[in-house]
């Protein structure tokens, strides 16, 4: 499969470059906003337009030409890079085939990044096409949530050809901490299947020693202030432990999206054949939590159960 041409030189974080970004919802809102304060110029595109017109009015005052576009096609058409962040691979085809997706209207050379949760098999679909399409593609999918959105301090893996990827980066960086290339066209989603399953472990195990902590009668608060120094520290028990002590669960990434996610991670798993007990146990857990009317819970709502 041949490579579109590329010139990663092109592409530097202290030039000012001609962006797209489809899909405005709680991460790719502020990951615009980011690209358009760091000098950019941004054409959004929503399903929703209200979404598109109110970051619009937000943005209009930092550095770049800024606009609103009525279609994904609209909206690509002069970016030299076009970001997305929707929904699922259904979402994901809409905005970019078809005579009004992204690839109709993207110009040669121009390069397609997807920070969408996806399957695997999509991004290999879609990297496929737009190589045909004789534009350049990475799968990008993003861990860090809303806040880290908000904060510019998202952590992307990304798969693809490593000079498409270099091309990208410094352009990336105006959201994240860390962009790095794990491999070909696909791994990105596959990393982030990874992170998945090991947040969905751990907030399992945190809901656990939580609810078994205040059955005992201990101080959580303060258990928690102890062993968050010690082997079991990890970032669900530095930003959501005392949270769920405090029964508090409206902290951004949504059960029913955790579920979305594993659903993708248990079809990749009867692809390659790993074996995932305690993961497809975790998922079934969390559907408890949605038939509690915690669809829209965060995840560490997962001790819910317990109580």
């Amino acid at each position: 499969m041949s490579t579109p041409s590329i010139n990663a030189k092109a592409y530097e974080s202290s030039t000012p470059t001609r962006v797209a970004f489809l899909g405005l919802g709680v991460m790719g809102y502020p990951m615009a906003g980011h690209l358009a304060t760091t000098g950019h110029s941004v054409t959004v595109y929503n399903r929703s337009s209200s979404k598109a017109d109110a970051w619009l009015t937000e943005f209009k005052g930092t550095t770049g030409s800024h606009a609103a576009a009525k279609t994904p096609r609209e909206a690509a058409a002069q970016a030299d890079i076009v970001f997305c962040c929707v929904g699922n691979d259904d979402d994901l085809r809409s905005v970019t085939l078809g005579a009004d997706g992204a690839f109709a209207g993207m110009k040669k050379g121009a390069i397609f990044v997807d920070h969408t949760t996806a399957s695997a098999n999509i991004a290999r679909e879609l990297a496929t096409a737009a190589t045909g399409a004789g534009i350049g593609f990475i799968d990008a999918p993003v861990s860090g949530g809303q806040g880290g959105a908000q904060n510019g301090l998202l952590t992307v893996m990304c798969g693809g050809n490593p000079v498409t990827f270099e091309a990208i980066k410094p352009i990336a960086m105006a959201f994240s901490r860390a962009v790095t290339l794990l491999g070909e066209s696909g791994a990105g989603q596959l990393a982030k299947m990874v992170n998945q399953v090991c947040i969905a472990g751990l907030v399992q195990g945190l809901s656990e020693a939580i609810a078994f902590g205040q059955r005992a009668g201990l101080d959580m608060n303060q258990v928690l202030d102890v062993i968050g120094k010690g082997a079991a520290q990890s970032w669900q028990m530095d930003n959501r432990g005392k949270t769920m002590v405090a029964n508090k669960f409206d902290f951004g990434f949504a059960v029913d999206w955790m579920r979305k996610d594993l659903g993708l991670v248990m079809e990749e798993a009867k692809r390659n054949g790993a074996r995932l007990p305690a993961t497809a146990l975790v998922d079934q857990f969390y559907a408890d939590v949605q038939q509690m009317g915690g669809n829209r819970w965060d995840t560490s709502s997962l001790i819910k159960r317990l109580k």
